[in-house]
């Protein structure tokens, strides 16, 4: 008998297991992918935070430790995605994550290859739209997610999601356990995404003093602010909000001046390349200039935190369910976990 916790989000992405690991900047690499695909998930490695000469031996290393498919996501409007879609095709990747500025001609070449298209959407129009543009499942997440957001719950983003489309939703958004599985699929979702959980896991390559933090904070420690880029963020209110909080705007122009070079070395990236990529963002959705010039903000601060492990000056973007988790499992602890709960919450009802 097939069990109910294997939906059709586990025949399209070859997974044992309906919960995505999703593709968190400097977090999502080879080791924690391919952790969460051993351990009967998929996971998605962050290309976004790899120069992209390098995704191709990224996706080699993670096959090296996994058998099992899974996925590269990116930003489709950023330097170098070109380069990252062809080392998906060419490495036979199973799925293609992406949000920003969907690229049509882009999702057109991976689809001809057979790629697996799962972008990220916070509004029912634009999963319409992501589907119209061949999405062939739609991670929805709602403003209990970490990092940029919305002000729709997920509860209610995920069912109208479910009811506007017809390919396969996946909930994100405050997941981090079985019996949240087992509300996503009342929803009418086909599965969950979870970030904040699993960048709290062994084999996380966050170290221990950033860790820390996001252990320690409560639920009303996670905030959302516009002080980082000008676009509402989620985070965990630290000493580096607080002093971006208090800094007028020269101050914070400048401080993205600083990251947008650090961006370019890390990246590789040319200024007129960055300029594109800037100009793109504008016009897909709908910045100010300042915003624009504040974009490199969040990356950067990210590395700071999760690679250099100061959460003190370094961004700490965090899903609200980070104030209930206490623990850092493996993942194969995590998923078996998950899983039974779930089977005990679907029998429990049943009953």
């Amino acid at each position: 008998m097939t069990s109910p916790l294997h939906t059709e989000l586990c025949d399209l992405l070859g997974c044992r297991w309906p919960v995505v690991q999703t593709g968190m900047g400097w977090v999502a690499e080879p080791e924690l992918v391919a952790a969460v695909c051993n351990a009967g998930g998929f996971g998605f490695l962050a290309a976004a935070t790899i120069p992209p000469r390098e995704v191709a031996a990224a996706i080699e290393r993670t096959r090296a430790l996994s058998d099992r498919p899974f996925g590269v996501n990116f930003l489709m409007d950023a330097p170098g995605a070109d380069v990252i879609s062809d080392a998906i095709i060419e490495h036979g990747v199973r799925a293609a994550g992406y949000n920003r500025a969907p690229d049509a001609s882009l999702i057109r070449r991976l689809k001809d290859a057979g790629v697996v298209c799962m972008p990220t959407c916070g509004a029912p129009k634009h999963a319409v739209k992501a589907e119209r543009l061949g999405a062939d499942a739609i991670i929805v997440q709602g403003a209990e997610g970490g990092g940029h957001t919305g002000t729709v719950p997920t509860s209610l983003l995920v069912s109208q999601c479910a009811d506007a489309v017809s390919v396969p939703i996946v909930a994100a958004g405050g997941f981090r356990d079985g019996r949240g599985l087992v509300a996503a699929l009342a929803l009418g979702a086909k599965g969950i995404a979870m970030g904040t959980r699993f960048l709290l896991t062994r084999e996380s390559p966050v170290p221990d003093a950033t860790v820390e933090r996001y252990l320690e904070a409560e639920v009303d420690d996670v905030v959302v602010s516009r002080a980082l880029d000008g676009l509402p963020q989620r985070m965990i209110r630290n000493e580096l909000l607080r002093e971006l909080e208090r800094r007028g705007a020269p101050g914070r122009l400048w401080l993205a001046f600083r990251s947008a070079l650090a961006l370019r070395r890390e990246t590789g990236a040319s200024l007129l390349e960055l300029l594109r990529s800037g100009l793109a963002m504008r016009r897909h959705e709908r910045l100010t200039r300042a915003q624009v010039l504040m974009a490199a903000n969040a990356p950067m601060l990210a590395r700071t935190a999760m690679t250099d492990g100061d959460p003190v000056h370094g961004y700490l973007p965090s899903g609200t369910v980070t104030g209930v988790i206490e623990d850092r499992p493996t993942c194969a602890e995590l998923l078996a976990r998950i899983v039974e709960e779930a089977e005990t919450t679907l029998k429990a009802l049943g009953r």
